[in-house]
């Protein structure tokens, strides 16, 4: 399986129009958040339809530039993994959207606690089938990075991830982490066993890939690789 992983488009529409032979080459597509321009919410909608236009099969979150509201125009478009646990083709994805508080002026700041209890879904779904398994076969969808090396760097001092995030990583060692938020912060790297992807800005023409096959009903990765326009 191919996906294509994007995040941060910020209302730069048209951009997705120099894209459609990576769409066309997709199995899905993985949005780490930010359709609407900074501090123009109401940019999400025509950025979300936009790229909904591009496929059928999209697993996304809000991003820190989205209204919370607007989730609800996720879920009409049936692209919502945010607070609830999707199963695709034998793989799972879970999702938490916003960033964590910095400005206060964005419109979706959360505590990282309450990023991380977007997932409890997945850990009460855990618990509750003594199937740890399943943890394997899940992607979690974040627009908030962990804390890492490359993911999170703002510049070469300054990190501005979730320890928290990166903890709960190296607990329960999910398939793969998509992640966004800090532009600057492009990257793939390794939490444990887990590949983490920072795309960058797919609105500054920034994408990535990641190759999953499954063997023995688990699935694994394959490749990841980060892209340009």
């Amino acid at each position: 399986m191919k996906l294509l992983v994007l995040s941060d488009l910020h209302a730069v529409n048209d951009i997705l129009d120099k894209m459609d032979e990576q769409f066309k080459a997709a199995d899905g597509v993985l949005f780490g958040g930010d359709f609407a321009e900074c501090f123009k919410p109401e940019t999400g909608k025509a950025a979300l339809e936009k790229l909904c236009s591009k496929h059928e099969t999209i697993f996304a979150v809000l991003g820190n530039c989205d209204n919370e509201d607007f989730m609800e125009e996720l879920d009409n478009q049936d692209v919502c993994v945010e607070r609830t646990l999707v199963f695709h083709e034998g793989l799972a994805v879970a999702g938490a959207g916003g960033g964590t508080k910095f400005t206060g002026k964005t419109e979706f700041e959360r505590t990282e606690e309450d990023i991380i209890s977007d997932f409890d879904i997945v850990v009460n779904s855990v618990n509750e089938s003594g199937d740890k398994s399943l943890w394997q076969n899940l992607i979690l969808i974040s627009h908030n990075p962990p804390k890492g090396e490359k993911v999170d760097a703002v510049n070469a001092e300054l990190h501005a991830g979730s320890q928290q995030f990166a903890d709960f990583i190296k607990e329960n060692q999910p398939l793969a982490v998509i992640c966004g938020h800090i532009h600057e912060g492009i990257g793939i790297e390794k939490i444990g066993e887990t590949t983490v992807i920072n795309p960058g800005s797919v609105g500054e023409g920034h994408y990535a890939w990641l190759e999953i096959e499954k063997k023995d009903g688990n699935w694994s990765v394959v490749n990841a690789e980060l892209c340009n326009l």
